[in-house]
């Protein structure tokens, strides 16, 4: 579904991504994984078209990305939930819930969202700032389920939450993957990220360093740790 390679990135004079190959296949939960600053965060904005240089490629069901501008990216099929989760602190959950356009059929309907995040339907006409980070992290992942998009960039999603927040999110990852939704994410949490990932690529210093598949993580643990320093 996705293929990157050799995606590189600046801001400004500053090199981040220097090269990036990985691919993802349809219906797959891969991660990537990597300290602070090894770029996967800037990944996802590059494959977004979010960064204001890049080259190299990035094909989505086989069609170049590289060139587009980020909105006809999103209207192509892909949908990203950034780490600071964006929600409008002026609208209610619902408003928020609503306000992304539907570029294609076959995203969640509002009661199926509801379903997923029953809290968020408790909050449903509560403001953006009354929410907890937990209730605003659900509030931006259901976001992009209504909009049609099969591919979901999830930036972070565990960042900072309490444990009953974190399982809820992967009860609702591995749903969607069921669903037939395909999911890149971004975690620094590998033990959270073996719960809902079949593979994994190690991103360090802007590259791809390594792969590892889910069911071999066990037999990689110590080069894990090295990777990650943990």
């Amino acid at each position: 579904m996705l293929e990157v390679r050799g995606l590189n990135a600046w801001y400004g004079e500053s090199h981040v991504l220097h090269g990036i190959d990985f691919s993802v296949r349809e219906g797959e939960v891969v991660t990537l994984l990597g300290r602070n600053g090894a770029g996967k965060t800037t990944t996802m904005k590059a494959i977004m078209g979010l960064v204001p240089r890049r080259a190299g490629s990035v094909r989505f069901r086989d069609e170049e990305l590289v060139g587009l501008r980020s909105d006809l990216i999103a209207r192509r099929g892909i949908a990203i939930c950034p780490e600071e989760r964006g929600i409008f602190a002026s609208l209610n959950v619902t408003e928020n819930l609503v306000l992304p356009p539907v570029i294609a059929p076959g995203g969640l309907d509002t009661d199926t969202i509801y379903t997923l995040f029953p809290n968020l339907q408790e909050r449903a006409s509560s403001q953006g700032t009354k929410l907890s980070g937990g209730e605003q992290q659900m509030l931006a992942i259901a976001r992009i389920l209504r909009t049609g998009a099969r591919l979901l960039l999830l930036d972070e999603p565990t960042e900072g939450l309490a444990p009953v927040i974190v399982q809820q999110i992967g009860r609702t990852i591995r749903e969607i993957k069921k669903r037939g939704f395909t999911v890149l994410l971004v975690e620094q949490n590998f033990r959270f990220a073996a719960t809902v990932a079949d593979r994994h690529y190690v991103v360090e210093h802007g590259r791809v360093i390594d792969m590892i598949e889910n069911d071999q993580l066990d037999a990689n643990m110590n080069k894990l740790h090295h990777y990650l320093g943990v």
